[in-house]
């Protein structure tokens, strides 16, 4: 059984397995005909790219002018399967944009609209990765450079303090290692979690649960109940993390969450609420979490567990 169980983790933490090859190929299909949505905060967004950041796609309000005073927070994602899809959850991405964040996804635009015609290969096996962890982490390189660069359109428009990481399945493994950067102030890891038996059989990613005592911002896991591969590594990660605040909140949707529902589905406001509380200190998004009587504790389609967070 153990060995049974490792395998399976390796493949959803990877890639999916060729045995879903039809059903991605469908699913495939469907997100890329799907237009890119704007999302429905006060400043829609826009989906591109830079050419002084190669290799990531970027999600931003389309009129910056529009933020007035406010200041943009920045975030940056980690793919599912550390892939180099920076599009594959467009609709989650910008919809979070629209409310007032630069979110910068490694890799390219290989989905949806403006993607290139789909290779007819095989995807990549479970073990490899497609975006490194520093790849990751550039954004925030990028981000707080051009806050500072005269002629930049974010020139003055970003807070350094402001800073998150976000990822699904490998890319929240991703995000884990990134969380340690002392830039980092908000931290949201997607159907994942460090594996629980000391390994790591994904190359290209190192991280074992030491990470977790290097977190020094309180850490949200979302995740998708207890069909979700991740679903036995995440609560472990969340029953050793003891220095900062957690939360785990589950829908029960499985591994693949609601990424390609409208907006991003019913994640995407969780996200929102987290970001809004932990970076901005906004006491209505504090609601979603804080108390017994929480949003989502009270949500009958939630499951909460909660450390150290009254």
């Amino acid at each position: 059984m153990k060995l049974a169980a490792r395998v399976a983790a390796i493949v959803a933490m990877g890639a999916l397995g060729m045995a879903g090859a039809s059903a991605r190929q469908a699913s495939q299909q469907a997100d890329a005909a799907m237009p890119d949505t704007a999302g429905t905060g006060p400043y829609p967004a826009v989906k591109r790219t830079d050419p002084t950041l190669p290799d990531h796609v970027l999600y931003q309000p389309a009129d910056l002018s529009r933020l007035g005073p406010k200041k943009l927070g920045v975030l940056v994602w980690g793919n599912g399967a550390c892939s180099d899809d920076g599009a594959s959850v467009r609709l989650h991405l910008a919809e979070i944009a629209s409310h007032g964040y630069l979110v910068i996804a490694a890799g390219r635009v290989l989905s949806g609209p403006g993607a290139p015609p789909r290779p007819q290969t095989p995807p990549p096996g479970p073990l490899g990765i497609r975006t490194t962890t520093a790849q990751v982490a550039a954004g925030i390189d990028w981000a707080l450079a051009e806050n500072s660069r005269r002629g930049s359109p974010f020139f003055g428009r970003i807070d350094p303090r402001l800073v998150a990481v976000s990822g699904h399945s490998c890319g929240g493994l991703q995000a884990l290692e990134i969380a340690a950067d002392p830039r980092v102030r908000a931290v949201i890891v997607h159907n994942s979690g460090v594996f629980k038996d000391g390994t790591n059989p994904i190359r290209g990613i190192t991280i074992d649960k030491a990470a977790l005592r290097r977190l020094h911002t309180p850490v949200l896991y979302i995740m998708g109940g207890p069909s979700d591969i991740a679903w036995s590594n995440g609560n472990d990660d969340v029953d050793r993390i003891d220095t900062v605040p957690a939360m785990l909140a589950s829908l029960d949707v499985g591994h693949g969450g609601t990424f390609q529902d409208a907006n991003g589905g019913r994640v995407t406001p969780v996200d929102v609420a987290w970001l809004d509380w932990q970076l901005r200190g906004d006491k209505g998004a504090a609601r979603w979490f804080q108390g017994t009587d929480c949003r989502l504790c009270t949500d009958p389609a939630w499951t909460v567990r909660k450390k150290r967070i009254d």
